[in-house]
């Protein structure tokens, strides 16, 4: 006989295709009802718990590989984050060694956990869908055998009922209804024992998937929480001896600070003090006198030492005369002009240019809230809108604060008393520091 193909002979097409046409035929009979059909409704719906298993179980499988894929992806996060972490960490750090031990420990441990998952859960699961496509190519082979097994049956019962009987052609569909029975009962059965079975499978596959799944997470969660808390403290120690560095630092600058702040301290004094913020606050820096204040303290110790001798026209000073120890002479016997008091000259009156800065600076009318007249020894430029700006040698006048509570330590409030004089207002006031001033 001629092939018409590997394997396929013209002979076995021809069969194949009659079978095709039968089977098409039967069916179209059957949905005009023209035919019966063999129906096993239990079957149906093993058939039907079948479909659904095999999607459920093909979902599960879909999901449970994204998993992995997500573990993986996780994982090459972790490994970059922890090699960069490394890199940084330099070697005079506290934990070095701990540190890159860690970052190993932790590679490690996502590849076992990347591993189990593949191993015990996903392989689980293929093989477990490996078995469907089998089953299903049995059930529609099934479906096929009953078609040809109802087909003979419609024609030998249509050759039994025929007026014309041959006893051959019916022999011959009673051989062939009995091929097609056999056939189409043999895989029924084994369908029929199979398909139960394979549908209570499912449960002790889910849960050996996601007992697994379950305990590759406990065991690696809890791995990993040992990781981190070694890295949380790693990470503590290093802050705290970043701190310590700081700390010695800060007393090293603070000790140089206090062997220096006499040297030094004429220079800070042209730098103003901040105002003290809210609480706690800082007072402002005491300053050094400047040269003028330190010539007139010269000036007036001379004053207090010096005392002009009145008895004589010349312009020579005598000092004070010193106390002599008692020589244990009789009074009687001593010199009366010894006797005679000494004359002291009459304290100083204040000028006329201190006097009118007082009155006639101010013409007699002093702003409400007035306290005392203070002179600025040093420059101050203002930081905040509702500081007062000083100059050498301004004069100052000290007013009340509207609220004591609004006071801060070290600061006064007050008007120039260029502006007052020429305005007679006090809305140019300011607050300024007290130590860069001195009453008068």
């Amino acid at each position: 006989m001629a092939e018409t193909g590997k394997g396929v002979t013209a002979g076995k097409l021809a069969i194949n295709v009659q079978k095709r046409l039968t089977r098409a035929q039967e069916k179209v009979l059957q949905k005009l009802g023209k035919a019966d059909e063999t129906r096993d409704v239990a079957f149906e719906e093993m058939v039907s718990n079948f479909n659904k298993q095999m999607n459920e179980g093909t979902k599960l499988q879909k999901d449970l590989k994204a998993y992995l894929t997500a573990v993986k992806t996780m994982h090459d996060a972790s490994r970059r984050l922890q090699d960069c972490l490394a890199d940084m960490y330099e070697p005079e750090w506290f934990g070095k060694e701990e540190m890159d031990a860690l970052v190993e420990d932790t590679d490690t441990l996502w590849l076992d956990y990347h591993q189990n998952l593949t191993d015990k859960s996903v392989t689980c699961m293929d093989t477990y869908l490996a078995q469907f496509p089998d089953i299903k190519a049995r059930i529609a082979k099934r479906d096929r055998k009953m078609v040809d097994f109802d087909s003979a049956r419609h024609h030998f019962s249509s050759l039994q009922k025929g007026k014309k009987k041959d006893e051959a052609k019916i022999a011959k569909a009673e051989e062939e209804l009995g091929r097609a029975q056999k056939i189409f009962e043999e895989l029924n059965v084994e369908l029929q024992d199979e398909l139960p079975v394979l549908w209570d499978n499912r449960v002790a596959i889910y849960v050996n998937t996601f007992q697994g799944l379950a305990g590759h997470q406990e065991r690696f969660h809890r791995e990993m929480s040992k990781l981190s808390q070694n890295l949380n403290d790693i990470m503590t120690k290093l802050e705290e001896q970043r701190q310590q560095k700081k700390d010695g630092t800060a007393a090293a600058k603070t000790g140089d600070g206090a062997k220096s702040e006499q040297a030094n301290h004429s220079e800070s004094a042209s730098s103003p003090p901040k105002k003290p913020g809210p609480p706690p606050s800082r007072p402002p820096p005491r300053l050094t006198p400047s040269p003028d204040q330190r010539q007139q303290h010269v000036d007036e110790c001379e004053d207090d030492t010096s005392v002009p001798d009145t008895n004589t026209d010349s312009a020579t000073t005598t000092t004070p005369q010193q106390s002599e120890p008692w020589s244990g002479g009789n009074l009687l016997d001593w010199d009366v002009e010894v006797l005679q008091p000494i004359t002291f000259p009459a304290p100083k009156a204040p000028s006329w240019a201190s006097w009118s800065a007082v009155t006639n600076g101010s013409d007699g009318e002093l702003p409400p809230g007035f306290l005392y007249k203070v002179k600025a020894i040093h420059d101050y430029a203002a930081t905040d809108g509702d500081e007062l700006e000083l100059k050498m040698g301004d004069m100052v006048l000290a007013l009340a604060f509207d609220n004591p509570d609004e006071q801060d330590d070290g600061w006064l409030m007050g008007v120039k008393e260029s502006h007052w004089v020429q305005n007679k207002d006090i809305s140019a006031k300011g607050v300024f520091p007290e130590n860069f001033t001195q009453k008068v």
